[in-house]
């Protein structure tokens, strides 16, 4: 599994911002029964004006981990917290903001490194390795309001479900046929 946090360590100064303030709130620690993984646009160094911090966990007991977070983070400003159903499999969602960074805490019954947040992450961290002119285009078009995975889409005339057409990328490529 690729870990991209500890890179923001040294990374742009919005990363070691962001770095600063997970460690903080010591989410990685108050939370580690749930393998958290930050994924998103921040560690791969794509994000724009008001893109969240990502952080995605193993979670078998949602009930439990719904209380954890309730008891942890329902100080933080703009607290909500939501079970819903996303792509078929039950979730928890928390966000919140602090020090200036809206956080999303998300939970589901799939190891990390088989949710989708972290497979797109790993695909377009590797596609924006591979192509060099690519990440000015896909933050030009997520400054014109496109969603980052509808930006890599477009751009790699990737045509129907854009969250779907980037994995099927990805396996082509084999970026994550060790992921699926």
């Amino acid at each position: 599994m690729i870990d991209l946090f500890e890179g923001m360590k040294t990374g742009n100064r919005k990363q070691q911002d962001a770095y600063s303030v997970i460690m903080e709130l010591n989410i990685f620690h108050e939370l580690r029964t749930y393998n958290p993984v930050l994924c998103g646009t921040l560690p791969i160094g794509i994000d724009v004006e008001g893109s969240d911090l990502d952080i995605i966990m193993e979670v078998q007991e949602l009930e439990h981990f719904t209380e954890q977070l309730q008891t942890l983070y329902n100080n933080k400003d703009n607290f909500t917290l939501k079970r819903t159903i996303i792509r078929g499999r039950e979730v928890v969602k928390a966000t919140f903001f602090f020090n200036n960074f809206e956080f999303e805490l998300f939970g589901q019954t799939q190891l990390v490194h088989k949710q989708n947040a972290y497979l797109h992450m790993i695909i377009e961290h590797k596609l924006l390795q591979k192509v060099p002119n690519l990440k000015e285009k896909v933050i030009n078009l997520k400054i014109q309001g496109y969603k980052t995975e509808e930006a890599f889409c477009k751009l790699l005339d990737i045509t129907g479900d854009p969250y779907e057409g980037l994995i099927r990328l990805g396996v082509e490529e084999g970026i994550v046929k060790d992921l699926i």
